[in-house]
């Protein structure tokens, strides 16, 4: 890896050149790096804002939606000032103020089975921050499909749960975990069930982490684990995933 960083650079992530293990190698592979974002809203917020911070070269943020007031009790990329205003443009706005040196690309859209092989086609990472299961699972499909890393993490009231798939390197992927969907209203979406505003933020900045872990290649993959963290009872646990042999997407 070239060691391509500007003095204006060196200066900006010098407690990341510090660190032994991320050191300037790392940082060049941040700066590298393309990574994809679907969905800009709870978990969207801090994982893109962690990441511009980071210096990851080109992020893109997937989303349809426009800032609504409900939104700011946790999305914290928007504003009062955004409101009505799309997602993808706030949150570039967002991230431009935190780091000038990031591209930031919008996709001003909802991902369909029409554009999910060409958004994750173009990103080293793909990073799942949405809130319904019809995109979770296309998104999961696409990236073992792309042979792309994906880190996922969710939330619903106090829990969250985060976990990296990368079957292309043996790992297990979303399918070997969650098989299909849910029964339609079995799970109730944020809107009805609730979330505690910081949980988003908790996860979806673990989420950052894990990304910046897979792109420099420090620490140990999430891959093959599940994290699920109760806010309530200020409690962490990792389960073992195993690959399912039988998979209908990754087997």
């Amino acid at each position: 890896m070239e060691f391509n960083l500007s003095e204006n650079e060196i200066q900006r992530y010098s407690r990341h050149i510090l660190l032994r293990e991320l050191g300037g190698t790392g940082q060049a592979r941040l700066k590298s790096a393309r990574v994809l974002v679907v969905g800009a809203g709870g978990l969207g917020s801090p994982l893109a804002l962690y990441l511009a911070a980071a210096g990851v070269g080109t992020i893109g943020l997937v989303d349809a939606d426009v800032v609504e007031l409900s939104n700011l009790q946790r999305q914290i990329m928007h504003g009062v000032a955004n409101l009505g205003r799309a997602k993808t443009a706030s949150g570039a706005e967002a991230l431009a103020r935190i780091n000038p040196l990031v591209s930031v690309v919008q996709h001003q859209t909802r991902l369909d089975a029409s554009n999910a092989a060409e958004l994750v086609g173009g990103y080293d990472i793909v990073c799942d921050g949405t809130d319904n299961f019809a995109t979770r699972f296309l998104l999961a499909d696409a990236s073992v499909a792309a042979r792309k890393t994906l880190v996922s993490a969710a939330v619903l009231r106090f829990e969250g749960q985060l976990s990296t798939f990368k079957p292309h390197e043996g790992g297990p992927c979303y399918r070997c975990l969650y098989p299909e969907p849910p029964p339609e209203g079995l799970v109730p979406p944020c809107s009805e069930a609730g979330v505690l505003g910081a949980v988003t933020g908790v996860m979806g900045t673990l989420q950052a982490t894990e990304v910046i872990k897979e792109i420099t290649g420090i620490g140990r993959s999430m891959s093959g684990w599940l994290l699920i963290w109760n806010a309530l009872d200020a409690e962490f646990r990792k389960i073992k995933l195993k690959k399912d042999p039988a998979c209908a997407v990754c087997g």
